[in-house]
């Protein structure tokens, strides 16, 4: 069975989510992610991000943006066989849904 090689790479995966969450503290407070088939099949990167309430509330569409541009800044994804897809939460989002993955 075929695996994407962002399987091999969870030092990189994690290096570039670290550099993403330094660079837009406080706003994102962290990203989390898994790697599987996507509705189609095909293989993806699924993004969590959490997001400061204010973040959330006051600035939601510059810091997404500001999040989806620096990953891809610093992963390939199309070299490392994945298709990005990022979700976004706010802290009292998580902490009123309290799910695992997300923590």
């Amino acid at each position: 069975m075929y695996s994407p090689s962002a399987v091999t790479k969870q030092s990189e995966i994690r290096a570039a989510i670290d550099e993403v969450e330094r660079n837009l503290a406080p706003d994102v407070v962290r990203i989390r992610y898994d790697i599987g088939e996507d509705w189609s099949g095909q293989w993806a990167i699924f993004f969590r991000i959490v997001l400061t309430d204010e973040a959330a509330r006051r600035r939601l569409r510059e810091v997404a943006t500001n999040v989806v541009w620096g990953l891809a800044r610093q992963l390939d994804f199309p070299a490392m066989g994945v298709f990005p897809y990022h979700n976004f939460r706010s802290v009292s989002e998580q902490e009123a849904l309290q799910e695992p993955a997300w923590a």
